[in-house]
């Protein structure tokens, strides 16, 4: 790869980063399995960076699919001794919404698929196309998924109606919406 294509690709990571750690983290709950799902799919990404036309979607997908696979490895299943610490990144995800943290506790209560489909759909905006692409199944099976997350989520949190839209969508893209 030349020099001008691996900056632009430090670049690309740079600026995708902060949104690929939070969607990982949403994914899997768990802040050191998604730093490892971040870079699975960073190490996936840089040998086909050049021949991708949207590597935006395809990190994130492959993000999404890292972090289910790290959560179902069965080593992954022990009990890890820094369980017991709170499960921060930095001081500034304390200052979470009550509204947030009560959703990313329901995340983690519906099935891997469902999540996924659930974060594609409504976190990272993919139309029900590239939600089944994402996933590799049938649009109908994407609809379904997205659709049973969404009520298992309302049965969770004992609502009628979740704004995750507003809720979890990353911080850069809300104050861009509101321009």
């Amino acid at each position: 790869m030349r020099a001008e294509d691996e900056e632009r690709f430090r670049e690309f990571v740079a600026a995708q980063l902060p949104v690929l750690r939070k969607l990982a983290y949403v994914t899997c709950g768990d802040w050191h399995t998604a730093e490892d799902a971040v870079a699975t799919a960073l190490a996936k990404l840089y040998p086909r960076w050049l021949r991708l036309e949207r590597p935006d979607l395809y990190v994130r997908t492959m993000v999404v699919r890292a972090a289910i696979d790290e959560k179902r490895r069965p080593w992954r299943r022990e009990r890890a001794a820094g369980d017991a610490l709170p499960d921060l990144a930095r001081r500034d995800e304390l200052t979470l919404v009550d509204d947030r943290l009560r959703i990313r506790a329901a995340l983690q209560a519906i099935s891997p698929g469902q999540r996924a489909a659930v974060l594609c759909r409504h976190y990272l905006g993919m139309s029900l196309e590239e939600t089944a692409d994402a996933l590799g199944c049938h649009v109908g099976t994407a609809k379904s998924q997205t659709s049973r997350g969404l009520a298992r989520l309302r049965q969770v949190l004992g609502a009628d109606r979740i704004d995750l839209d507003e809720t979890m969508r990353p911080e850069r893209e809300k104050t861009s919406a509101r321009a």
